[in-house]
């Protein structure tokens, strides 16, 4: 009879915990218990003829003389595929030292995969304090333990889980230390890490992109850093997401109080604007913050031939004076939604939407965001913008907003805080608009980046969670909607690397550099630093010396997974940004 899920134990010493572990399964589990030790040795064993007959009175497989670093060579073994892969307590034997520890670890862990199913785990049990995570009490130095969690990353796996390892749940289990030696591991407070496989990291590419603005289309490649955050539907009306989740929790808090259309107007991405705009709708962005685009085709429909979108080419006209952009603010789109049929004031207009911005890496800002914009117009005495400052503050009051008065001449504004990111949120008074529509009317318009907000709504450490492509992300939140996250994978490890250029101070563009990070890295960096500078002085030119910090929050990334994306910057960085590495 085929079994519904199988197991493989490796590394067993007298079979009696795969013995106890079979007779406390179901009859659909099948267990293949192997020994890295000859038949002969292990029976010289305690206990260990009586497991062995326990284990196959129940139809489970035993092997000997099984090694846990060729496990896709072995002829038993290699043809089939685990559900569950288990070592209890490795060791490379006797006085072996971390090192030689870790070198087991890998192999294992490569071998391993090779015969695991895609959704399969692999337990490895750890005395405590080698496995190098938090867990272990007390927890010893990093190039002290084991390094469990990025030995496994080496074979594309990431810790998933930690559990107490106990061995009171297996009747007769005795744990018989290296190669079944008298002397025991210490079980007391032992952890089995559970491993599971994660996504790989793949290169980002620019993509072809068209666009339709008025009567033009517009044909653009879209810069390679922003591919993973582009046709994500977020917010469509079945989304599970958490960005959706608290946009619907916030409107739906506000309709208590006011009055809420949610408009459907499809404000397009890319956006037709004259340098100056951006600065000018909304005075937290610069001109270099902005994505600028430069067209490859752009078009015009020919609405005299017929309404089949027959376009020609514009490369020739001259119908349009200003520029291109990624879409840096939904305030750019707020004399749209006043000159809509359907406003009206004492009505809280909502628009949501993805935003690009151009930003350093950091731990805290993304390249792109969603953000939701409120427009109403109110009367002046009921000082709308304190009403809802009131209204945010107690909404967002155990989440750890504060809230900023500013004041720039006749715009009143208030930002909202928090300890990871200052101004990801406005609520201000526009004062140009409110006076072309209605006299005793003050315009307001709140702007929150939604992102940002569920990152500190639902414990989310890392805002690059929120756009990873691993199914355990969005599979948290359709089964817990309204829960704190749990992370899937847990104690990622970090690695530093350094990078030192020459560069021409003149037409160094800081944010460039930035943005070939985030391509070359495929996302790894989580953070990065200029730690040291010098200018020539005499030859003009400065050298730049940065410290990137690699940590994945959703994927395996090793040592040597790390280091190759540091080559491939170093590789891609003369290229494209014209500067001499040291």
């Amino acid at each position: 009879m085929s079994k519904t899920r199988e197991v493989l134990l490796v590394g067993e010493g007298n079979f009696s915990f795969s013995a106890a572990m079979s007779e406390n399964s179901s009859d659909d589990v099948g267990v293949t218990a192997t020994s890295f030790q000859s038949e002969n040795q292990t029976y010289r064993q305690q206990g260990a003829v009586l497991n062995i007959q326990r284990l196959r009175d129940r139809g489970s497989v035993v092997l000997f003389e099984v090694d846990c670093t060729c496990l896709k060579e072995h002829e038993a073994i290699q043809d089939h595929l685990f559900d569950c892969i288990i070592f209890n307590f490795p060791h490379f034997g006797r006085k072996s030292g971390v090192k030689k520890n870790r070198i087991l670890l890998v192999k294992f862990f490569q071998n391993a995969v090779a015969v695991l199913k895609d959704n399969g785990e692999v337990h490895v049990t750890l005395c405590n304090g080698q496995g190098g995570t938090p867990c272990d009490s007390p927890m010893r130095e990093w190039h002290n333990s084991w390094q469990v969690v990025a030995m496994a990353a080496e074979a594309g796996l990431i810790l998933s889980e930690i559990r107490p390892f106990d061995c009171e749940a297996y009747q007769g289990y005795r744990c018989t230390g290296y190669r079944s030696q008298d002397k025991g591991f210490h079980v007391e407070e032992a952890l089995t890490h559970i491993f599971t496989r994660s996504l790989p990291h793949t290169m980002p590419e620019k993509l072809k992109m068209e666009k339709t603005i008025g009567k033009e289309r517009v044909c653009f490649e879209l810069p390679a850093e922003l591919s993973n955050y582009i046709n994500r539907d977020f917010l469509v009306q079945q989304s599970h997401h958490p960005v959706k989740t608290v946009q619907e929790q916030l409107l739906r808090e506000l309709k208590s109080i006011w009055p809420v259309c949610t408009m459907n107007e499809d404000f397009p991405e890319l956006v037709s604007c004259l340098p100056e705009t951006p600065e000018a709708c909304d005075s937290t962005l610069t001109y270099s913050q902005v994505y600028w685009i430069k067209p490859t085709d752009t078009y015009i429909f020919d609405q005299s031939e017929n309404e089949q979108n027959n376009c020609e080419s514009m490369d020739d006209q001259q119908s349009f004076t200003g520029s291109y952009a990624l879409r840096p603010s939904l305030l750019l789109h707020v004399q749209e939604i006043t000159q809509n049929e359907d406003f009206s004031p004492g009505t809280l207009h909502a628009v949501s939407g993805l935003v690009f911005q151009r930003v350093p890496i950091s731990p805290s800002r993304s390249p792109a965001f969603h953000q939701l914009l409120l427009v109403g117009m109110f009367p002046v005495e009921s000082h709308p913008v304190q009403c809802f400052q009131d209204c945010l503050e107690s909404l967002f009051a155990s989440y750890g907003v504060s809230f900023e008065e500013a004041q720039t001449g006749l715009e009143q504004q208030v930002w909202m805080n928090s300890k990871m990111l200052s101004k990801f949120g406005r609520i201000a008074y526009l004062p140009s608009f409110s006076s072309a529509l209605d006299e005793g009317l003050q315009l307001i318009a709140v702007s929150i980046n939604l992102d940002h907000l569920a990152t500190l709504i639902f414990g989310i450490s890392d805002w690059r969670l929120l756009w990873s492509t691993d199914p355990r992300f969005l599979k948290h939140f359709e089964l817990n909607p309204l829960g704190p996250f749990s992370p899937f994978s847990l104690y990622p490890p970090s690695y530093l690397h350094d990078i030192s250029f020459w560069i021409e101070p003149e037409s160094y563009d800081e944010l460039d550099f930035h943005a070939l990070v985030r391509e070359a890295s495929c996302g790894a960096v989580k953070d990065m630093a200029l730690v040291d500078r010098f200018r020539h002085p005499h030859m003009g030119h400065a050298s730049l010396c940065y410290r990137l910090t690699y940590q994945s929050p959703d994927r395996a990334l090793s040592h040597s997974q790390a280091l190759g994306l540091q080559n491939q910057l170093r590789r891609l960085l003369p290229l494209r940004l014209q500067v001499t590495l040291r």
